[in-house]
């Protein structure tokens, strides 16, 4: 991504180099722009902006509105300190109208992570927190879009075995169950942990270990899924395969623990929240909540209540 500017404006420009595969990309997410811009054009949904394209050199140029660091970004640079519950209610809110917006109009995002969810603008203040002892950064404005539009794909398209980072990667595509708009619910379940905890839900570059992970915080992976699943060699007697000897359990048991066990207070807003990302990390696709109903939870309520005195 370069920047530049455009008249008085400062833009962003992501360049596709002049290579099949990323033209190819290139011309996918410049569909779904188009798409986006002509579906919401008074720009309601927090979904980037594509303000204009063209090619330089054989290579494909989108032009962006230009935004902040990503909520990735602004961890990183602030030591990895978790969001407040308050915080992440706010930038949640804003992320499940843009991805259900998306659903609505027939698209999978399939790649939601923090690194494609930027702050409209990152400022901050520098504020001391008597608790950890150290300085952290306060941002500013909670306005956040959702970025990277590379791999969305509508519902009539192809839909590839493998989508999703993999810390954000749901048990069906592991699983090659297929996949639909219920990924992206169980990647932003995935997100907002991170958002609360400082770190990954789910440390590991394995699949199989994944899996295991998944168990020890959510519980067993139901038999009828195990069944269906074309990765039968991730299976044994109708369970995970999986050596609870093995060295790898052992860090699984380390770091990983029950869901509500992650909770650091027991406030009712953190109850709420739990709640909430129970029912989006849920393995049943048939039980798993859809972005519309998760906007009506009561973890959204005071949002809810302000929209309506407004």
């Amino acid at each position: 991504m370069s920047f530049s500017r455009r008249g008085d404006r400062r833009v962003a420009v992501k360049i596709a180099r002049n290579v099949e595969c990323f033209r190819e990309a290139a011309r996918s997410e410049v569909a779904v722009l188009e798409e986006i811009n002509r579906l919401d054009d008074d720009s309601r949904f927090a979904c980037v902006r594509m303000l204009d394209r063209f090619h330089q050199g054989g290579h494909a140029c989108i032009v962006f509105e230009l935004l902040g660091l990503s909520t990735f970004d602004f961890q990183r640079l602030n030591g990895f300190l978790p969001f407040a519950v308050e915080q992440i209610r706010h930038m949640a809110f804003q992320i499940f109208g843009a991805v259900c917006f998306l659903h609505r109009n027939k698209l999978t995002h399939t790649d939601l992570k923090p690194e494609n969810i930027l702050f409209v603008c990152s400022d901050y203040d520098l504020q001391y927190n008597h608790e950890t002892k150290c300085e952290e950064r306060k941002i500013r404005s909670l306005d956040v879009k959702v970025v990277d539009f590379g791999t969305a794909t509508f519902d009539h398209e192809h839909h590839e075995s493998l989508v999703s980072t993999r810390h954000y990667r749901a048990p069906e595509v592991i699983l090659d169950l297929g996949w639909s708009q219920a990924c992206d619910v169980w990647s932003l379940g995935c997100v907002l942990m991170e958002f609360y905890l400082g770190h990954t839900l789910f440390q590991t570059h394995d699949s199989k270990e994944h899996l295991a992970m998944m168990e020890r915080i959510l519980g067993p992976i139901p038999v009828h899924l195990l069944k269906q699943t074309r990765k039968q060699h991730y299976v044994h007697n109708e369970r995970l395969s999986w050596d609870e000897r093995s060295s790898s359990d052992n860090h699984i048991r380390k770091h990983c623990k029950p869901l509500k066990q992650h909770m650091q207070r027991s406030s009712e807003d953190e109850r709420q929240l739990f709640d909430l990302l129970g029912c989006m990390l849920e393995y049943d696709l048939s039980r798993r909540i859809t972005l519309e109903e998760a906007l009506w939870h009561p973890f959204f309520s005071p949002l809810r209540t302000q929209e309506q005195r407004s």
